[in-house]
């Protein structure tokens, strides 16, 4: 029991502590593919850094929800690395502690109090910025249950370890087109839940056109960097679910011991690197988005996921 608390700790700063990594090497990377210098691979590092040493300045017309909402953010994905395999094949202490639509729940309840956060201050923008995010939300939320439903469906149960042992095995489901349409309809809401080209544009600061950015426009020092770290953290996980679960589980430990789990650390962060080489692509071939299209987006990442189901029930 003792080492399989310490393997869920692992995995939680392997989260914690290269999720900043991650996004970085991302934000070069679209930077250099724009034929342009780009900051460096650790810029979100000094950022967090930095903001971690600045002040912290609330606004007087806000309430405790301002001031609670960076600390939801930041464990919300930490208790949902508990719950998905990240580093090993084999379920962990907390294993069993919550399903996938508990962990999309969590993820959630993150995404909820950041939103209302952004009206707490009466800040316009960020109400403006809110609604979006909602409708955006409101959009991706049937389109994962539909995906939890299929995978579920073929692995009989909702708990992540068992659906990555049975839904990616080579000789069944991993072939299916079932399986293809559920890696497309999951990879698109990945874009549309971490602000990524073609649903946001990451890297635009204008307010009239933010959408996931403009939630953390009132946060300042330590609050705006738990909003930053945990927005990387967010990403991460969620690139984890959709390779250790649905795509590609090879590199997570099989084995016990302290070296194995070790091991399977830069493994995994390379199919984390080829999911961001993936995402580089898309982000430079596509522009964003307008508002009104952000719908047939997320339409038609819905329809994907459906046609998966009745993929998986007409070939059963």
């Amino acid at each position: 029991m003792a080492r399989m608390i310490l393997f869920n700790l692992i995995q939680v700063a392997v989260v914690m502590f290269l999720s900043p990594l991650a996004v970085g090497i991302l934000n070069r990377l679209k930077e250099r593919v724009g034929s342009k210098k780009g900051p460096s691979i650790f810029q979100t590092y000094r950022d967090i850094w930095k903001l971690f040493h600045k002040d912290q300045i609330l606004s007087s017309e806000s309430t405790w929800i301002f001031r609670a909402t960076p600390y939801v953010c930041f464990a919300a994905p930490i208790l949902v690395t508990m719950l998905i395999p990240v580093l090993t094949s084999y379920p962990l202490f907390f294993a069993f502690m919550g399903d996938m639509i508990g962990g999309g729940f969590v993820l959630a309840l993150g995404g909820f109090f950041a939103t209302i956060a952004a009206v707490d201050t009466a800040n316009p923008y960020g109400a403006m910025g809110a609604s979006r995010t909602r409708m955006v939300g409101f959009l991706a939320e049937p389109v994962f249950m539909v995906v939890f439903f299929t995978v579920c469906f073929v692995a009989n149960s909702t708990i992540p370890y068992i659906v990555q042992q049975k839904w990616v095995h080579p000789e069944s489901n991993f072939f299916n087109p079932a399986h293809i349409l559920v890696a497309v309809a999951f990879f698109m809401l990945i874009l549309a839940e971490t602000g990524k080209i073609p649903v946001d544009n990451p890297s635009g600061h204008f307010e009239l056109a933010m959408i996931d950015e403009s939630k953390t426009l009132e946060y300042s020092g330590s609050g705006a960097a738990l909003m930053k770290w945990a927005g990387s953290m967010k990403f991460f996980v969620l690139l984890c679910i959709f390779l250790n679960v649905l795509i590609a589980p090879w590199g997570l430990a099989s084995g016990t011991t302290l070296s194995d789990v070790l091991l399977a650390i830069p493994l995994i962060f390379i199919k984390i690197l080829i999911a961001v080489g993936l995402i580089v692509i898309v982000e430079s071939s596509l522009a964003k988005l307008r508002l009104f299209r952000i719908t047939a987006f997320l339409g038609l990442a819905f329809v994907v996921a459906v046609a998966a189901v009745l993929t998986r029930m007409m070939t059963t």
